[in-house]
């Protein structure tokens, strides 16, 4: 890379960070996700607006981008890869100590009612859809499938436990509540994806291969969430582990590169194994705890808004964008999706007031769903306007749920009925401290 190469990048990743942070702190002050003005970051500097409107800016700016041959564009996509792995990780060290016993009725009732029905309904009514319309260039039915069911049924740990500590209820009943079924529901739903992923990079090898592609990657998951971290647990108190106690950040981020390793020698997806990695971390000792303190917030500060201003970057709503199929999946998805969760919040004993707030709140698509366009569209299972629309329901859903809240807290109604008004909403310079997205 030459001097004037490496001072093109400084400028975009000075552009990207820097306009993802300030459209971020707008967005918090308009007391909406910080996901949405880091997104619309990447729109304003890309193909969809200073692109469209002013193209001989925007390739001095970004020179060759899209191509895949320009040296920067190749450290955009690194850091874009780095950034995903790290959300991802983050999102795993967030499922920590969020199940209590008294909980476990409710969270299993939301989560399988949830989040099957909406991914059965997928399933069933898949011959109604016509999925050439939505089709990638790896043309696999099967895996097309997979993430229309996913796509319907996700819910959000990052985004919406970003909402839920910008209001200052993450303490409460109905966060944990919230939380617990958005674990157990990505959980499931991240292996499913793994699977598709598998799928539509077999494509063309015998069923054979596809089997033990498909085997490999679930005793990967398997592995990732039971034995593993038992053997972390382990390995990070063991007084041998030299790198654990002299550098704690160190030992976290070769744990995640050790995962990655493992996913790679398996052809499983990365993004699945850095899911894993922090799931798998125990930071019960303080010093291993601070020191995935310090990586959430630098990871949260620098590569995670890079990435989904790159995802923004990559939108190009010109040429990839159909109004139609927006409304017509953000419609049936909505609605399915907000008629399970009312309905496993019913079954579980819930009010109706109670079972709307949780349905609301569990239709937050969020991180998961731009992951989901994001992994799905970079295997080739969806094409660009399939994964346009699949942004823009993420970033559309997780508004009107950070909306709902705020308004019902406002009004002074209680989340949950019986359970007491604990807090009130912060202004908006205290959630503009929040670095969590």
């Amino acid at each position: 890379m030459s001097n004037a190469e490496f001072g093109t990048l400084t400028l975009q990743l000075f552009l990207l960070i820097a306009l993802a942070h300030l459209l971020g702190h707008v967005f918090t002050r308009l007391r909406q996700p910080r996901v949405i003005g880091e997104i619309l970051a990447g729109v304003l500097v890309g193909p969809s607006i200073l692109g469209h409107f002013a193209p001989e800016i925007a390739n001095r700016l970004f020179p060759g981008s899209g191509s895949g041959n320009d040296a920067n564009d190749v450290v955009l996509s690194f850091l874009y890869n780095l950034g995903l792995l790290l959300l991802m990780f983050v999102s795993g060290a967030e499922t920590k100590g969020l199940f209590q016993r008294s909980d476990r009725r409710e969270v299993a009732w939301l989560s399988s009612i949830g989040t099957g029905l909406p991914f059965l309904l997928a399933m069933f009514v898949a011959p109604l859809i016509p999925l050439q319309f939505l089709m990638g260039p790896a043309q696999q039915r099967t895996p097309l499938l997979l993430v229309v069911g996913i796509a319907v049924a996700v819910t959000s740990i990052p985004v919406i436990s970003k909402i839920l500590h910008d209001l200052n209820i993450l303490h409460t009943r109905f966060a944990r509540l919230v939380l617990g079924v958005a674990v157990l529901e990505d959980i499931v739903l991240w292996a499913v994806l793994a699977i598709a992923t598998a799928l539509a990079a077999s494509a063309s090898v015998p069923e054979i291969q596809i089997a033990k592609h498909v085997a490999a990657t679930i005793v990967y998951f398997g592995v990732g969430l039971t034995i593993a971290p038992r053997l972390l647990k382990r390995l990070g108190r063991a007084r041998w582990n030299v790198l654990a106690q002299a550098s704690p950040v160190g030992y976290i981020v070769v744990v995640l590169l050790a995962y990655a390793a493992g996913a790679a020698v398996l052809d499983v997806s990365l993004v699945f194994a850095a899911f894993l990695a922090g799931y798998g971390i125990i930071s019960d000792s303080e010093r291993l705890h601070d020191s995935l303190d310090a990586l959430k917030k630098f990871s949260f500060a620098v590569f995670i808004p890079i990435y989904f201003a790159v995802v923004g970057y990559r939108l190009d709503l010109t040429r990839s964008f159909s109004f139609t199929m927006l409304a017509l999946f953000l419609t049936a998805a909505c609605a399915v999706k907000l008629f399970a969760a009312g309905l496993g919040s019913r079954l579980a004993g819930f009010s109706w007031r109670d079972s709307v707030n949780l349905a609301v709140a569990t239709n937050a698509r969020g991180g998961p769903g731009i992951v989901l366009a994001s992994v799905a569209f970079d295997a080739g299972i969806i094409n660009a306007a399939f994964y346009t629309t699949l942004v823009l329901v993420a970033v559309l859903t997780s508004q009107a749920a950070g909306a709902w809240l705020d308004f019902v807290l406002r009004k002074g109604w209680p989340l949950l009925e019986g359970q007491p008004f604990e807090a009130a909403v912060p202004t908006a310079s205290a959630a503009d401290e929040k670095l969590a997205a």
